[in-house]
């Protein structure tokens, strides 16, 4: 009875993994699929529709990295600096190692630092 008790626990656990793995997973192709929407938009030269976009995409996924490095370079495109520059750190945090952001953020910490210098505005 012990046994028998032990292994459908090990098996609900198992289960219970699963389900929540593939809820990741769901989670993460909705946001994938507001990320490629925010994308198309941009193009278009809509960043606000793209800002809407990546933001729902983190609402729904809050570790997706590529969401908050996009977020970074919308509010880049609309003068919300402050914002882009946390949006970029949240990235960072989320992937440490991923070299694309890395470079868009050390190039808007370039542009931004460079910016404030000349216009002695603190670009919020």
């Amino acid at each position: 009875m012990t046994k028998t008790r032990s292994w459908m626990l090990a098996l609900a656990l198992v289960l219970g993994a699963s389900a929540v793995a593939s809820a990741e997973d769901k989670a993460r192709e909705q946001a994938r699929a507001q990320v490629e929407f925010g994308i198309a938009v941009a193009q278009k030269g809509l960043w606000q529709e793209a800002v809407f976009r990546w933001e729902r995409a983190t609402e729904i996924d809050p570790t997706y990295a590529a969401a908050y490095n996009n977020l970074g370079i919308a509010f880049e495109q609309l003068g919300k600096f402050d914002r882009a520059g946390k949006a970029y750190e949240k990235a960072l945090e989320l992937e440490p190692q991923n070299l694309s952001i890395q470079q868009n953020y050390d190039l808007f910490k370039e542009i931004n630092d460079r910016a404030k210098r000349n216009s002695g505005t603190s670009g919020s």
